[in-house]
């Protein structure tokens, strides 16, 4: 059954790669530990008197826990040892699937069974006679499972199997290949300091989502919120306390929006906010996410922090994502241009503003 499990994981390691193979791992050691923890209060049952007839034996349940952990500590050994062989073998033994798999298998089935009977004969004082009856026993495994992976990649899963021989330290970072992708993946189109979605997203996201509104005849409002005097703030306080201000602000902004509002960090102190069907409430919107910003505490700044808030509206002012870009820009600087702290609505169409 051991032999089983090992080259089902090498088959996963040949067809997927070592973050597959090692992941079902993690559940076996996982779920041993968990059968040793549930049986640790066995020793403690202090009334042998009660049912007396169905008393656990302690001592094997102890041996029977450790070894458990022991082999599944082992598998780990083994998991690393079998992808190392049967990358090396294919340099200097063989360079057939067949081959690389009955050796790698043998030759760490091999070490597994003399550390396993090592620990078994430490708790159990087992003959030598069950090293040699296991190691056997292995051994013909490794050729049985083998032969049948062979078969199996070669006349059911015909897909191309990965060539070429990697070096020791090239398997050892495919080890962590797929869990580095998936967080490169995560982190693209992110902002870096906020955890916003990029500048990138917007253009990406905005012509869609317009393209979206006009097709369902509903309104898409972009709203361009810039952060007040926070030139002051990297002058007087430092960069290190902008960038504290940044998140924040960009924290507010994420619980005072709408759960189908997307936000980005557009650039600088600036962010942008798609709101769809928001044309009527869009300027509620923006107050309410104005006052968030407002009531946010700065503990090292002696005053509050403030945005001004541009809005345009497609189709009223806009059906060109570019456009409405524009439109909310200039509705922004007018809200600057008014005193700040404020939110101002395009009354422009794109016409008008050319």
């Amino acid at each position: 059954m051991f032999a089983g499990k090992l080259a089902f994981f090498l088959l996963l390691y040949i067809k997927e790669d070592a973050e597959s193979m090692r992941q079902p791992t993690y559940g076996l050691l996982i779920g041993n530990l968990l059968m040793v923890v549930l049986a640790l209060p066995l020793n403690y049952y202090s009334d042998p008197a009660q049912l007396a007839w169905r008393q656990p034996e302690m001592d094997f349940i102890n041996q029977i826990g450790f070894l458990m952990v022991w082999g599944t500590a082992l598998l780990f050994v083994d998991l690393i040892g079998m992808v190392l062989l049967f990358e090396r073998l294919g340099a200097v033994v063989t360079n057939t699937i067949l081959g690389r798999m009955f050796i790698s298998l043998a030759v760490v089935l091999s070490f597994d069974q003399l550390f396993f009977y090592l620990g078994l004969y430490l708790v159990t004082g087992a003959p030598l006679s069950a090293f040699y009856g296991g190691w056997i026993a292995k051994i013909g495994s490794a050729l049985f499972f083998s032969v049948m992976l062979t078969l199996y990649l070669r006349f059911v899963e015909k897909s191309p199997l990965p060539v070429g021989v990697r070096r020791a330290t090239d398997v050892f970072d495919r080890l962590t290949y797929r869990h580095r992708y998936e967080k490169l993946v995560g982190r693209i189109g992110k902002d870096p300091l906020t955890g916003l979605q990029d500048r990138g997203q917007l253009d990406e996201k905005g012509p869609a989502m317009l393209t979206e509104a006009l097709k369902s005849g509903l309104p898409l409002s972009l709203m361009m919120i810039d952060i007040d005097h926070f030139k002051a703030v990297n002058d007087n306080h430092g960069h290190a306390e902008g960038d504290r201000v940044l998140q924040a602000v960009a924290n507010a902004l994420l619980n005072a929006k709408r759960e189908g509002d997307e936000l980005f960090r557009y650039g600088g102190e600036e962010f942008a906010l798609l709101c769809p069907e928001a044309s009527a409430g869009a300027f509620m919107l923006a107050e309410r996410m104005r006052a968030a910003v407002a009531d946010t505490v700065h503990p090292k700044l002696n005053r509050s922090v403030t945005v001004s808030i541009g809005i345009a509206t497609c189709p009223a002012n806009a059906k060109d994502f570019r456009e409405l870009l524009m439109l909310a820009d200039a509705a922004l600087y007018e809200a600057k241009g008014l005193g700040r702290d404020r939110a101002s609505i395009s009354a422009m169409s794109a016409g008008e503003y050319r």
